[in-house]
């Protein structure tokens, strides 16, 4: 069996808490996708047009800049990456980390934390991010029991 990571962006929390659950069941590491520049609850205001995260989900091409961008993918065959669901899909800073490391030959397995929503197109919209990777869609707020099955996999 592989090593195994598990990669999570967290705006509010509730991804983070999701991550560490999956991390220890799954026996991975944990990794922080952080962006350079935190969004603010300002930011995060989706009902504002103007604010950081509206104006970054309105442009696909979006790419916001990475804290870090030393994460080595090398030692893992199976990354699991979570992200909250903005906009049917995945935020454009999961673009920016599968974009900034060589997930060739790997399975990728999604997770997400969603007010209401599934993962909507977030699979399709990261393809072209990880083209050489193996993108499978896991599950939207996992329980515990989905935690465990995400984990075996």
């Amino acid at each position: 069996m592989g090593k195994k990571l598990v990669a999570y962006f967290s705006a509010g929390g509730n991804t983070a808490k999701l991550a560490k659950k999956l991390a220890e069941a799954a026996g991975a590491d944990l990794y922080e996708i952080r962006p350079a520049k935190a969004y603010t609850s300002a930011d995060l205001n989706w009902q504002d047009k103007q604010s950081r995260s509206s104006i970054e989900m309105s442009d696909h091409n979006s790419r916001p800049e990475l804290a870090d961008k030393s994460a080595d993918m090398s030692a893992y065959d199976t990354v699991y990456v979570g992200f909250p669901v903005w906009w049917y899909i995945a935020p454009t800073i999961i673009n920016t980390f599968l974009e900034s490391c060589d997930f060739s030959g790997k399975r990728i397995i999604l997770f997400a934390t969603s007010g209401g929503s599934g993962f909507g197109k977030a699979v399709q919209n990261l393809k072209g991010s990880a083209p050489d990777a193996e993108i499978i869609e896991g599950k939207v707020n996992p329980s515990a029991k989905d935690i465990d099955a995400l984990s075996a996999m």
